[in-house]
């Protein structure tokens, strides 16, 4: 996505340049080259309690583009003075029923991608100090940012089928629903890629970790592994290279790089990514651990509400898949590798 962000702010230029003649194609792959070198020297970061700083930069970037396009949204709409779609969705003939039906999956796929924070929550409770006593803060923290995610995914959703009807673009910043003020389209876009800079530290440092952790349990006696060599830095205290987190980390951040540019896929990889973690992170792990603390009695009532709940959310992560792995097999289908440009 953020390969999208950087690819849009030069077409917006582009856009603006030409007064819209010119269809500004072009290739994402130095786009995506860039952002991974950009990785590899943030993952060597060596601790997720580090990365705090960059943590809250990028949640101040995801409230900056957020509200550039819900403001742009409720502008559309006003500038039309109607209302565009219909509470069905999208209507038949622009796509099959077919279509919609996948497409409407796929969308589901999204959506638990969006709430897909869970891995991450107790290392983010390792991190906060207390008292108060950690649960009690990171319950209120869950409660209140699910809160006002929801309310801004919404209003962002929402308006921007309001402004677009049947045309509304599969993301409203990089699919050129607006082009103007091509300057504010810029620092949205530019606010999205700091965002995303700094979600991947924070969903890639835990299982940094935990790889970390594993190989020096498993070989404690091995030097390449274990042993650190500090290097100076002016002005700061000196960093520790390990020659394995640094061999380990930047190959993975190449391999996830080389996986993008053959699977330029957002909405669809994206939709399966969130059907294949939804369900077993977020609902189910988390159901079974509350039951087995609360020592919850099994076939009571309470007991059923929460299987019923579980079974619920895998119904809608094998729908998501499906819609998701039948939008990767269209795009397939006039896909070729190393060639796509938009």
């Amino acid at each position: 996505m953020a390969i999208a962000m950087n690819r849009a702010i030069k077409r917006s230029n582009c856009f603006h340049k030409s007064g819209g003649k010119n269809p500004c194609h072009m290739s994402s792959y130095p786009y995506m080259i860039a952002f991974g070198i950009t990785q590899i020297l943030f993952s060597q970061i060596p601790d997720f309690d580090q990365i705090w700083w960059l943590s809250i930069v990028a949640a101040i970037m995801s409230f900056t583009y957020s509200s550039i396009g819900l403001g742009l949204g409720v502008a559309k709409v006003a500038a039309n003075g109607t209302i565009g779609g219909s509470f069905s969705g999208i209507s038949i003939g622009t796509v099959t029923q077919t279509q919609k039906i996948w497409r409407s999956f796929q969308a589901l796929g999204d959506i638990a991608f969006a709430y897909s924070f869970s891995i991450i929550l107790i290392e983010i409770q390792d991190t906060v100090k207390s008292p108060p006593s950690e649960a009690k803060t990171m319950k209120k923290a869950t409660l209140i940012s699910i809160a006002v995610t929801t309310l801004f995914y919404m209003l962002c959703g929402c308006m921007g089928y309001a402004a677009f009807g049947d045309l509304s673009p599969g993301n409203l910043l990089t699919g050129f629903g607006f082009y103007n003020p091509y300057w504010l389209l810029d620092i949205a876009n530019a606010a999205i890629v700091i965002h995303l800079v700094g979600a991947y530290q924070v969903y890639c440092q835990p299982l940094f970790a935990f790889i970390e952790k594993y190989a020096s349990e498993k070989w404690p006696e091995n030097k390449l592994i274990t042993k650190d060599v500090k290097i100076p830095v002016p002005f700061c205290e000196p960093y520790d290279l390990n020659l394995f987190r640094l061999a380990w980390r930047s190959g993975f951040v190449i391999l996830t790089t080389v996986i993008s540019m053959l699977l330029p896929f957002f909405n669809d990889v994206v939709g399966i990514l969130g059907a294949f973690g939804f369900w077993p992170l977020t609902v189910y792990f988390p159901i079974e651990m509350y039951i087995a603390q609360k020592k919850i009695e099994k076939w009571s009532t309470r007991w059923i509400c929460l299987q019923m709940l579980s079974i619920a959310c895998l119904i809608i992560s094998v729908a998501a898949a499906a819609g998701s792995i039948a939008g990767v097999v269209l795009d397939l289908k006039v896909y070729r590798p190393f060639k796509t440009s938009y």
